[in-house]
């Protein structure tokens, strides 16, 4: 599976933005997806994630309430909505699938392809 994310950018606080994770030569559908994040001398994170089996999500607590992640079928992707961003959402984030039912709740190793990752950065 070849994974681009793409919709990052420079975006003053409080404001929004949407990435997007698409794919290439099969469709998302059959994937659990997860969006990731890495900051300066931070270890990757996390963000958010959709399951094949039934489209539900988890969420991690920091990004809780502000981060929505969605499918668009008709684009074969999966976007990551941000509203209300903060300086600490500067990272590079990226998308990554799975096929295993533990990938939404178990380690980042569950995922085997992943995109190239995208800049956000938040200015204050």
């Amino acid at each position: 599976v070849q994974l681009q994310a793409s919709g990052g950018g420079l975006v003053q606080a409080g404001g929004s933005l949407r990435l997007s994770c698409a794919a290439s030569e099969f469709s998302l559908r059959g994937y659990s997806v997860g969006w990731f994040r890495q900051a300066p001398g931070k270890e990757r994170e996390r963000v958010s994630c959709i399951r094949a089996s039934d489209s539900s999500t988890t969420t991690a607590d920091s990004v809780k309430g502000r981060f929505t992640i969605s499918r668009n079928s008709a684009k074969n992707a999966v976007d990551l909505q941000m509203n209300s961003l903060k300086p600490e959402d500067t990272a590079v984030y990226y998308c990554a699938t799975s096929r295993s039912i533990y990938a939404c709740s178990g380690s980042q190793s569950n995922f085997a392809s992943w995109g190239q990752g995208t800049q956000l950065t938040v200015s204050s």
